[in-house]
């Protein structure tokens, strides 16, 4: 007859008449994260919560999570630039007043957050 740790399967070790399981993470690197990765990751753990219990006990989340980072992260500087350039606002501009310079420089950055969090983010 089997014991009861054979029968649970895996390895277990008991603290205060509980068995406990050796859970180890899985080996892999550890990327940081960044802004755009940690608002992905508080969206799904808050309203795709299967999504996120899979990712996590796969292994995946923290490389899908620094995908989502990377993507954001270039898609953002990406359609400032192309803003940027669109709209006129230069060094020249920056030069000659610098307060319109940063109220259109804040004007673009905003709007390049909304559309990056609308296709990446939170989608």
């Amino acid at each position: 007859m089997k014991s009861l740790f054979e029968q649970m399967g895996g390895t277990y070790r008991e603290e205060n008449g509980y068995l406990i399981p050796n859970l180890t993470l899985p080996s892999g690197e550890q990327v940081e994260i960044g802004v755009w990765g940690q608002r992905h990751l508080r969206y799904i753990k808050q309203y795709h919560k299967v999504r996120y219990i899979n990712l996590l006990t796969s292994g995946k989340l923290n490389g899908y999570l620094a995908d989502i980072d990377k993507q954001a992260e270039y898609m953002f500087f990406r359609l400032v630039e192309q803003m940027t350039e669109r709209e006129g606002v230069t060094e020249r501009l920056k030069a000659g007043n610098q307060i319109e310079w940063v109220a259109r420089m804040n004007n673009i950055r905003s709007r390049a957050t909304e559309i990056v969090n609308h296709d990446i983010i939170y989608n």
